[in-house]
């Protein structure tokens, strides 16, 4: 089996993840919506990161919504002591599966109270303030009003951590003002790469940086480039993206999603995958190419 503790740890909040994790949101339905067409298959890959040693599950309720919550509640609960469930909160899924807005203090709080019971909890170690002035991008807007409601919350004794989801440096700054922030997740990956100074400074804070769509996301990364160095290495273009993420700086932690069990294994693998220096050199330009090719 994998040994994924190869890819070190890294704090997350007062915990200590390791940094190769999962991400829940393949587990609902086609277009993250609706039930999964399989759910013993869905318990499974549950099961299976938790035996490998995955002890950072990354969620949301609007997955689905309410889907994957229960289903990893059906799969793991009662939770192992040294699992982090980190989910986010401020959208919603109408009827046809669209992303709408939900940032409303009310809604914000429904949607902590919706994640502690579908997920059977009392309190959630993390969760994500994810912006939704900009959908599918970070967008200028401020976000006092929603964390003044978490940092309520969190008062209260329902949430143990705050994070930022697709959000801007300003928005962090502002963030930080009001409350402790333990981690920013934002888009990033070898091709997609405008975060770079920000994830340096987050690290010299010790502040954990989360990437989602750390493979592509729903349109997965397409490069000669990368395909051409993962033969070389004898692995799959996917493992080199996920290892070269790891030596990107010491405060990436990883969620790649799946719905099979031999891609899971295939993703933690990539903690036990070495890249030499001449390899990183050539994927460093893989940014360049995608920029050139838009």
């Amino acid at each position: 089996m994998t040994d994924i503790s190869k890819a070190g740890t890294y704090k997350l909040g007062d915990r200590t993840v390791k940094r190769l994790g999962y991400g829940a949101m393949q587990l609902a339905g086609p277009g993250v919506f609706g039930p999964p067409k399989d759910r013993d298959a869905a318990l499974a890959v549950l099961r299976e990161a938790i035996a490998s040693g995955v002890d950072h599950i990354d969620t949301s309720d609007f997955y689905g919504p309410h889907v994957t919550n229960q289903i990893i509640r059906e799969a793991l609960h009662p939770y192992p002591a040294n699992l982090t469930i980190v989910t986010k909160i401020s959208a919603r899924r109408d009827d046809k599966g669209a992303w709408l807005p939900a940032m409303s203090p009310k809604e914000l709080t429904q949607a902590v109270h919706d994640n502690l019971r579908n997920l059977g909890l009392d309190v959630i170690e993390v969760v994500n303030l994810r912006s939704m002035h900009g959908i599918h991008g970070p967008a200028e807007g401020s976000l006092e009003p929603q964390l003044n409601t978490l940092a309520e919350l969190q008062r209260q004794g329902l949430v143990r951590h705050i994070g930022l989801s697709n959000v801007t440096r300003a928005q962090i700054a502002q963030g930080r003002g009001i409350a402790d922030i333990v981690c920013v997740q934002n888009q990033y990956n070898i091709a997609h790469r405008e975060d770079d100074a920000l994830i340096d400074e987050l690290a010299a804070d010790g502040i954990a940086y989360v990437p989602f769509f750390p493979l592509g996301g729903f349109s997965p990364l397409q490069s000669d480039t990368l395909a051409n160095v993962a033969q070389k290495l004898g692995a799959t273009p996917m493992q080199v993206a996920l290892a070269w993420l790891l030596r990107r700086a010491p405060n990436i932690l990883l969620i790649p999603g799946t719905s099979s069990v031999d891609h899971l294994r295939e993703n933690l693998a990539a903690a036990e995958l070495d890249l030499p220096a001449n390899a990183i050199a050539v994927l460093n330009g893989i940014a360049g190419e995608a920029s050139r090719a838009v």
